[in-house]
């Protein structure tokens, strides 16, 4: 249970980095782009920088190709779910565009630590480990 605690504390931490990344990134963008736009574009280096923290500090797992590969696919878990509920804030209940990303970030995260974890701390099975699996 210990650890289960130290890696969801890690995670909080590295959550924090990582929407000031999506943040300032999204607000960066949103200046010359329409905000779902600039939403989409402001993922990309969160991702990156998501993968790499979450590896070495959060599961503390070495990263390889394969889990960085697959890692953009466990984010859509969070990706569609900060998309609708940025949709929603926005659009039903009229939140701020620019403050609506972090409340929508919050709520999607429980889902996302489950899948992360998932991804990051699997072990593919020893016929499929050769296969794009080398280290980075």
């Amino acid at each position: 249970m210990t650890s289960l605690l130290g890696k969801i504390a890690r995670y909080g931490v590295v959550g924090l980095i990582n929407t000031l990344v999506y943040y300032g990134a999204y607000l960066f963008l949103r200046g010359a782009l329409p905000y779902l736009v600039a939403h989409l574009m402001a993922m990309v280096p969160a991702v990156i920088v998501s993968y790499f923290l979450n590896c070495r500090f959060t599961f503390r797992t070495r990263p390889s190709m394969r889990k960085f590969l697959l890692f953009p696919l466990t984010n859509i878990t969070n990706f569609a779910g900060v998309t609708v509920f940025l949709y929603v804030l926005v659009e039903f209940f009229g939140m701020d565009q620019r403050t609506a990303p972090l409340l929508a970030t919050v709520l999607a995260v429980p889902a996302t630590f489950a899948v992360t974890q998932l991804v990051l701390t699997r072990t593919p099975s020893r016929s499929r480990a050769g296969a794009g699996g080398g280290q980075f």
